[in-house]
């Protein structure tokens, strides 16, 4: 799964990684946390828009904006398929811009340490995500987001079975564009990501608490 993550490169950086056009400021986070507002690229028309989303789909079916089970992540396996996700898979996927996640190993004891995972070169990449826009009975409308998790790769799979999708700038407008409704050619930019171009390393449990949001969060102690 992915539960937290960071996104601190500087917007002049989103902004030519993501072909964007308009950015809005963005303040550095280091500890990203589920039901947050996190920076979101979704296409909507001719060109991406950066939009502010909040972290945890809700379906638009929902009769409430709070759910019973945590939709922070949608496996890649059954997205095309699954009532939450079928509708935001063929009609609303998004890239969701990081530059870094957490993830934690199980030890013996029962205790669990946290790592932090990146690409090998710092630079920025993208989670495959999807959205869905819902509206409650009263009128209030919440626009939401969720990290599409796959298989781990041989790096990953020490700390846990389970990786975000990151996927290659190349493919950001096969999985953006909304006229693409190949479920074959889009499920196969779901796959790990290669080991090779990322590294890892344990930090302090301090990135337990939401509220530890700044760099220590991602500070090696090995």
């Amino acid at each position: 799964m992915c539960g937290r993550y960071t996104l601190h490169a500087p917007i002049e950086q989103l902004a030519a990684h993501f072909h964007l056009l308009q950015m809005q400021q963005l303040t550095p986070r280091f500890n990203i946390a589920p039901s947050q507002a996190v920076p979101v690229v979704r296409r909507e028309s001719s060109q991406r828009e950066l939009a502010m989303l909040r972290w945890g789909l809700i379906p638009s079916w929902a009769k409430e904006e709070k759910t019973s089970y945590s939709m922070i992540n949608a496996r890649a396996e059954t997205i095309a398929t699954k009532p939450a996700f079928r509708s935001a898979f063929r009609h609303r996927r998004c890239l969701i811009p990081a530059d870094g996640f957490y993830e934690w190993k199980s030890a013996a004891d029962g205790t669990k340490q946290p790592y932090y995972i990146r690409r090998r070169d710092g630079e920025v990449f993208a989670f495959a995500g999807l959205w869905e826009h819902w509206e409650g009975e009263t009128g209030k409308c919440i626009d939401s987001c969720t990290i599409i998790v796959t298989d781990a790769n041989k790096l990953i799979r020490p700390i846990h079975d389970r990786m975000p999708v990151i996927l290659e700038p190349a493919d950001y407008e096969a999985w953006l564009n909304p006229k693409n409704q190949d479920t074959h050619t889009l499920t196969a930019l779901l796959r790990p990501y290669p080991p090779e171009k990322m590294d890892d390393y344990p930090v302090s449990r301090r990135v337990n608490r939401p509220a530890n949001d700044d760099p220590e969060c991602m500070v090696s102690i090995s």
